[in-house]
């Protein structure tokens, strides 16, 4: 087979997606987390927004994808909860679409943003929103053990955090994890 512009993107965006969401009490190798990616249909040919699901049904297909995500893990011998499947979820979405020139399709723009220590202390000392107690609340839960109601939480003040329309990538503009 040809190698092509979708498998090197693949490839970028599973070893990111695999970094980002290894975490202490849940440490696993990037090859680990590209298995666990390609068996629950994260793999090169998920390469164009057509893949992706309407605005209006993408928590509940992300929930779907957590929940598969885990199930692989677990299928590895790893014990990932709703918070890692979907930082593993929303960092490989990120290179993939995101950050590969889509951030205007609609599709595109309400995919969840990765969630994790340096966003939630960084929305809470900015009191973005409005909501420092409820960042604060989610930062002391530690985004790694997040249950899927809590990650849910999270999502929806992001959302509510947001101008009506914004693309949900944009609470980024407050993590200061690039520094």
């Amino acid at each position: 087979m040809p190698y092509t512009i979708e498998e090197h993107q693949h490839r970028l965006a599973a070893w990111d997606a695999g970094r980002s969401a290894s975490v202490k009490g849940c440490r696993f190798k990037v090859y680990q987390a590209k298995a666990i990616l390609e068996a629950c249909g994260f793999n090169a040919a998920f390469s164009r927004t057509e893949h992706l699901p309407s605005p209006e049904n993408i928590d509940q297909t992300h929930e779907r994808w957590r929940k598969a995500i885990i199930e692989a893990a677990n299928q590895q011998g790893l014990n990932f909860t709703h918070g890692v499947a979907a930082k593993l979820i929303n960092c490989y979405l990120k290179v993939r679409f995101v950050c590969a020139g889509q951030h205007e399709h609609e599709g595109v723009k309400c995919l969840h943003p990765p969630i994790d220590e340096v966003l939630l202390r960084d929305l809470a000392a900015q009191n973005v929103g409005g909501f420092r107690d409820q960042w604060r609340k989610f930062r002391q839960g530690r985004w790694s053990r997040f249950d899927s109601a809590t990650y849910q939480s999270v999502i929806d003040y992001v959302r509510r955090s947001l101008p009506p329309g914004e693309p949900l990538w944009k609470i980024e503009e407050h993590w200061e994890g690039h520094q």
